[in-house]
């Protein structure tokens, strides 16, 4: 008998599920979007995988064989030539990989170098201004470089190259001939390319690292191949079909490191998905709870009802995972095509990947069965009296002391790796920090304060709700409504803000600390190019204080600043102070003060750097004592920097105080701007500088150009994470606006006979729209209050385990936009219910109860 009895009760559910399938459309469309987020990650993959492959040229389609040396050493010339004599090869060219640092400029500024022919079918590069090089000491540059540096055709580059001995290096200079655009896929460096032997002569290097052939035909590169072995002792000659394959799942690896990181936030979206499910099901056996207290009273036991209850879900998920990945599927082919008419040029995926579809539609069946097992355990123990009673409300599920013992020991865990994550904060100058391992530690932490949100949340409803609603109560009628139709389920309100709370949670703490890390990368960048030019003395003499003023006559050149250093003691050690006024460094653009304020010093201030100051303990306010020739100077610590200071120097005092630690008069470094804009100012500029200092009656001073492109606004690369990252996280957010409309659809449904009364009361259809449309908005600032609580503290201990030097920025004017659209956002997904709940009759509040 329990057989037919087991179908009876599953197929009663699933009469249900075609009985009404609106119900359970909003039910799977968390769900579904869950489906649609994962498999159109995995077509994403798909699509870079394509376009790599297809668009990558790191080895040149005409390179029939790839020649290199079994023991790593290079092929020098008598080899080339030995392979260019072959019988069968066509062509041949040698491949040279190194590099050099810039003349005079910082460690970190590096060009590399590669030999490439420059034309015809074996060369990787292709010029777009200028000339390709020809002759000693002249080179083309690819467009990185010449942004990067200020290069253009004519212009000039000091380079440093060992010695012959290799004790020491000089410095070469070069022309630069040409700007070229390379279609190898490299290391992302600033990268000048030279003929073969030109780039052998200039760096002093025996040979080639490879050699590059091209034969008449293909099927003469399998004969050819075996005579380069013969000719060449040790040469490994492969395929170049076999090299162009290694290189391109190299670049697909590369690229697909990149989307690790949408992993994390895939698995968010997935988790508030399910959240969302698990809400939306308990809300549906709710509104059954009458058909469910029938079965049960007909002989439905309570592992029967809660097993078809189970299968419902999973049919629901099936459904819901197929329609989703059917989607994503159909989105995929249009990408290439939308984005062909925005000038990117993407390759289509080749076809549907049925393995992965299939996982993702079964995985979305597990989402569903997860999601829907604590709700129909609780449907399936309705009591069979139920059954004579009016459908109940969910409002009364709130779980009790479990929920509320659980939520506590989460929020307390929370807050002891919190303390001590915070207690081990490094200081500025720690090298020994383990970044991994904190960042980790927040991360596990914030988790924990989130699972306390989930379980606590039901409490939290009510309290936040009467401090943000009070302006809302003042509305009228439909405010006050909407604020205790919200109050009046906190259980449910809390499923629906908690996702809510999830997204912006992530969004508003990624914001914050990509705002402060942006901070901290102009602050970075304003310390490694305070200026396009320093002119300093060899020998650490001074400069001629002419010098400034003819520069400063110069009209290539804008804000010529002098100043002078002096080595001086504090508490023992010895350390940098100088005059250099840091308002005027780069016009304050990135500088900032870790304690107090940057502005114009007074007499007996000073501006510390942050190693100083930990390690003297001083702030904003507080005394130091610098000691020059054996004259202590006493001083107030006007602000500390957030990390080092500008030029290397540590203490920046006014030029008074300077001269009474015993600075000279004569100024020990001149920096200066260009005062045009782009590489054609960048390189007026440099040839101004070098003019005056090889004018008669001049010192040995020396130029050192920075990197102009530092006046740029936030790093691309930066920028391009922010806004990766951005959109990766609001699929969280429609996640959980998906909720807010299922939510609000199903309560519509459940309330009618409320919004009957109401009618029959005097309330106006309108009234009632405006107050589900509040409802559903109020649920959008529960969470948003929420999570923007939750995220900022995370998202100020995540920084400061990062980097201890960034200075915590709150975008306040991002968090307000995201905020208020959120708001506008889950207000509008309650505007098809909100139709419907104000279209509800009066005569529905005398119905009888379905």
């Amino acid at each position: 008998m329990r057989s037919p009895w087991r179908a009876t009760v599953l197929g009663s559910q699933m009469a249900e599920l075609l009985r009404r399938p609106g119900r359970f459309a909003a039910t799977g469309l968390s769900l579904l979007i869950a489906a649609f987020v994962v498999f159109g990650a995995v077509m994403a993959q798909q699509i870079v995988s394509a376009t790599v492959v297809d668009r990558f040229r790191g080895t040149p389609d005409a390179v029939s064989l790839v020649v290199t040396r079994n023991d790593a050493a290079d092929i020098g010339e008598a080899g080339l030539d030995a392979i260019r004599e072959t019988p069968g090869v066509t062509e041949a060219v040698g491949r040279f990989d190194g590099g050099a640092p810039v003349g005079g400029s910082a460690a970190d500024r590096y060009l590399a170098l590669a030999a490439d022919p420059g034309t015809g079918p074996l060369a990787r590069v292709r010029p777009v201004e200028g000339a390709y090089p020809s002759g000693p000491r002249r080179i083309a540059v690819d467009t990185r470089a010449a942004e990067a540096y200020g290069l253009v055709p004519g212009s000039s580059l000091t380079l440093l190259l060992p010695t012959p001995d290799g004790e020491s290096t000089r410095r070469v200079p070069v022309e630069i001939s040409g700007v070229v655009r390379s279609a190898a896929t490299g290391t992302g460096e600033p990268t000048g390319y030279a003929s073969g032997p030109d780039l052998l002569r200039l760096l002093g290097t025996p040979g080639y690292s490879r050699v590059d052939v091209r034969t008449e035909t293909p099927g003469a590169a399998t004969q050819a191949a075996e005579r380069i072995r013969r000719a060449v002792p040790g040469a490994v000659v492969r395929s170049g079909d076999e090299v162009r394959g290694e290189e391109s799942r190299a670049a697909v690896a590369d690229a697909s490191d990149t989307l690790e990181l949408a992993g994390v936030f895939l698995a968010v979206a997935v988790g508030a998905a399910v959240l969302v499910a698990t809400s939306t099901f308990r809300i549906v056996f709710a509104r059954r709870v009458r058909q469910l207290a029938l079965l049960r009273a007909v002989g439905a036991t309570s592992r029967r009802l809660a097993a078809a209850l189970v299968a419902e879900g999973a049919v629901v998920g099936l459904l819901a995972g197929a329609a989703g990945v059917l989607a994503a599927w159909g989105c995929a082919r249009l990408v290439p095509a939308v984005a062909g008419r925005f000038g990117h040029d993407l390759s289509a995926p080749a076809a549907l990947p049925l393995p992965q579809a299939a996982l993702t539609v079964l995985g979305t069946g597990l989402l569903a069965v997860l999601a829907v097992l604590a709700p129909s355990v609780a449907a399936s123990r309705v009591s069979p009296l139920q059954a004579l009673r009016t459908a109940t409300s969910e409002g009364s599920t709130v779980n009790g002391a479990g929920r509320t013992v659980l939520g506590v020991l989460c929020a307390a865990g929370a807050v002891l790796l919190a303390r001590q994550q915070y207690a081990s904060l490094p200081e500025p100058g720690d090298t020994a920090h383990d970044r991994f391992a904190a960042l980790t530690l927040v991360v596990v932490s914030g988790g924990l304060a989130f699972l306390a949100l989930i379980a606590l949340g039901p409490l939290l409803v009510r309290p936040v709700l009467s401090a943000l609603a009070v302006p809302l109560r003042r509305t009228g009628a439909a405010g006050r409504l909407a604020v205790a139709g919200v109050g009046g389920a906190p259980g449910r309100a809390a499923s629906v803000s908690v996702v809510v709370a999830l997204g912006v949670c992530l969004v508003g703490s990624t914001l914050t600390c990509l705002a402060s890390l942006d901070a901290y990368e102009r602050y970075r960048r304003t310390l490694e190019a305070p200026a396009d030019f320093h002119l300093y003395a060899g020998e650490g003499g001074t400069l001629d204080r002419t010098l400034v003023a003819d520069l400063a006559a110069r009209p290539e050149l804008a804000d010529v600043t002098a100043f002078r250093t002096a080595e001086v003691a504090d508490d023992g050690r010895s350390a940098t102070v100088t005059d250099l006024d840091l308002t005027t460094v780069r016009s304050g653009t990135g500088l900032t003060a870790r304690t107090g304020a940057l502005g114009r010093l007074g007499p007996a201030e000073v501006v510390v750097d942050a190693e100083h100051a930990h390690r003297l303990g001083v702030a904003a306010g507080d005394r130091v004592t610098l000691t020059s020739a054996g004259r202590p100077v006493r001083l107030t610590v006007a602000a500390t920097l957030p990390g080092a200071g500008p030029h290397g120097a540590n203490f920046f005092v006014t030029p008074a105080d300077l001269t009474r630690l015993g600075a000279g008069p004569a100024p020990t470094l001149i920096t200066a701007d260009a005062a045009g804009d782009g590489a054609e100012g960048r390189a007026r500029a440099h040839r101004a500088v070098t003019e005056t200092l090889t004018g008669p009656e001049r010192g040995d001073g020396r130029v050192v150009a920075e990197d102009a492109a530092t006046r740029a606004g936030p790093d691309d690369d930066l920028r391009t994470m922010a806004t990766t990252v951005v959109l990766l996280l609001c699929l969280t957010v429609l996640v959980a606006v998906a909720g807010v409309a299922t939510t609000a659809s199903l309560t519509v449904v459940e309330r009618r006979r409320e919004f009957g009364l109401l009618r029959a009361l005097g309330l106006g259809g309108a009234a009632v729209h405006r107050m589900v449309t509040l409802e559903c908005a109020l649920h959008g600032v529960l969470g948003g209050v929420l999570g923007l609580a939750l995220g900022l503290p995370y998202a100020w201990l995540a920084v400061r385990a990062a980097e201890v030097s960034a200075p915590f920025t709150v975008p306040a004017g991002q968090l307000a936009t995201v905020l208020a659209a959120l708001v506008l956002v889950t207000a509008a997904a309650g505007t098809i219910p909100a139709l419907r709940a104000s279209r509800t009759p009066p005569t529905v509040a005398v119905a009888r109860g379905d």
